[in-house]
């Protein structure tokens, strides 16, 4: 049971808390990456649909390469320190495995994922990426845990 807030995010959210404190999503092809701060218990998740913004429209947190550096700074900017940062990245299934396109995104969003970790010298502590199943996940800011769902397909239709 979380004694703090829980909070829902939403593709394309980004939310930052303190322990005690949750923050959950739901994801299929999206990806989520986790970050925490273990000296200070601050915590904070992201949820993005496409890897790479475009150029085109308005810059958004929907991008993998927009949202994962504005959680790093929203981390920074609530007092965590970047030597202190860890990472757990969840997501990116294929959901359907007729759809090659749909495959690529998935695997797309795990990758931009690792490389942007890798370029802030932010190690990947866990992840449960890829596969055809979507997730249901909670992060327990209280211990740095990650409850993880597999949510199952009947037919075309997912259940949650």
């Amino acid at each position: 049971m979380i004694e703090g807030n829980s909070t829902f995010i939403h593709v394309g959210q980004i939310h930052v808390d303190y322990a005690p404190a949750a923050i959950s999503t739901i994801l299929g092809s999206c990806v989520s990456v986790c970050l925490y701060d273990r000296k200070m218990g601050i915590g904070g998740m992201n949820h993005y649909l496409l890897p790479f913004w475009n150029g085109n429209s308005l810059q958004s947190p929907k991008f993998g390469n927009i949202a994962i550096p504005k959680l790093i700074d929203n981390m920074l900017e609530y007092g965590a320190g970047i030597k202190n940062i860890e990472a757990k990245i969840f997501g990116g299934a294929s959901m359907n495995i007729s759809s090659q396109f749909n495959m690529m995104i998935g695997e797309k969003n795990i990758l931009v994922a690792r490389e942007i970790l890798r370029e802030y010298r932010i190690p990947i502590v866990a992840e449960d990426v890829g596969r055809e199943n979507g997730r249901k996940i909670q992060f327990n800011l209280q211990n740095s845990k990650v409850l993880l769902k597999y949510t199952t397909k009947v037919g075309n239709e997912t259940r949650r």
